[in-house]
């Protein structure tokens, strides 16, 4: 995939150097969690005025009227609302997981019909986080908006139905947008536990080691929430992936080489699955293999701060900058 390397000959391609320019007013819900409090602290430092959505504070879930009262004169929606999927999908956090993205997303789409009927301005634009494991098991190709091929299985359910309700949204006027979220690494996140297994000598690849890694730097994110929000032409499903797939395999040695660990064990695939049911999660988050490929934004002329894995990951892992930080859930 070319990457533009003059953005001047493309103004288009860069975002507002001023967010708060286009900006002045976001509303963001999942405002707590990993993504939505960068978003959350990136657009204030900018100098926008952000009004959040959640579990807690003044807008909370629940209370149509107050979440449409906060969406009337915004200029972007963000809803990035999801209880962590890092667990067992039982029947419990599974209609957890279920509910925290569509019921939210319903709800939004109720306010903002009813922020239009008691006469207010909703907003032009409203991203709505969805995620990159849409798609199938991919080894032999990428999966793009054009061309991706959708999975089977409980996440893809989750991921179709959470599409569903954006698309279903009585919203006239307000341009949708679903982001198809990969793995996205910041301070914190996956790191986490990657840097663990690295420094306990468990960095090696995980099952195979052959499934694909898509992944986005956190910064990334944010660019990429105001590059669609400023691209008229952009709606629908949005893949938000870097251009540098790698390997399970690339990754863990990567990882390693920034810690200084010279190895690692590898981790087969039993094994994971056996761990999963000790530790409470699933094997599918390490061996699904995402080759997710940014299409659409490209495309439209955006350019990755942090395109490839290496650089990326020597901007979070670098000195004095340690990955210790569980995220937290969002809203």
């Amino acid at each position: 995939m070319k990457r533009a390397t003059n953005p001047a000959a493309n103004p288009a391609a860069v975002p507002a150097a001023n967010p708060a320019s286009t900006i002045r007013t976001v509303a963001i819900a999942g405002a707590s969690g990993f993504i939505g409090a960068h978003l959350v602290g990136r657009f204030r430092a900018l100098g926008a005025e952000v009004r959040t959505i959640g579990r807690s504070g003044p807008v909370r879930w629940g209370d149509t009227e107050a979440i449409a009262g906060a969406l009337d004169g915004v200029d972007l929606l963000v809803n990035l609302a999801g209880r962590s999927v890092n667990c067992r999908y039982n029947r419990r956090n599974a209609d957890a997981i279920f509910s925290s993205r569509v019921d939210t997303t319903e709800e939004l789409g109720r306010a903002l019909a009813l922020c239009r009927r008691n006469g207010g301005t909703p907003p032009p634009v409203w991203i709505n986080s969805s995620t990159g494991t849409i798609y199938r098991h991919a080894t032999d190709r990428p999966q793009t908006e054009h061309d991706g091929d959708l999975g089977t299985g409980f996440s893809v359910s989750v991921a179709r139905a959470w599409e569903q309700a954006l698309a279903d949204a009585d919203a006239p006027g307000t341009r949708k947008v679903a982001l198809r979220l990969s793995i996205v690494l910041g301070p914190g996140s996956v790191m986490t536990p990657l840097t663990v297994l690295a420094r306990t000598g468990l960095g090696g690849p995980m099952g195979p080691g052959t499934q694909k890694f898509s992944w986005i730097h956190l910064d990334d994110v944010f660019r990429a929430v105001v590059f669609i929000a400023n691209t008229p032409s952009l709606s629908g499903p949005v893949n938000a992936a870097a251009p540098d797939v790698v390997t399970n395999a690339a990754l863990m040695t990567a990882v390693r080489s920034r810690l200084g660990v010279p190895a690692g064990l590898p981790t087969p695939a039993w094994l994971l699955e056996l761990g999963g049911r000790i530790i409470r999660t699933e094997a599918e988050l390490v061996l699904k293999s995402r080759w997710v490929a940014p299409r659409k934004l490209v495309d439209a002329g955006f350019i990755f701060d942090h395109p490839t894995l290496g650089p990326a990951l020597d901007d979070i892992l670098g000195p004095d900058r340690v990955a210790s930080v569980e995220p937290s859930r969002a809203d």
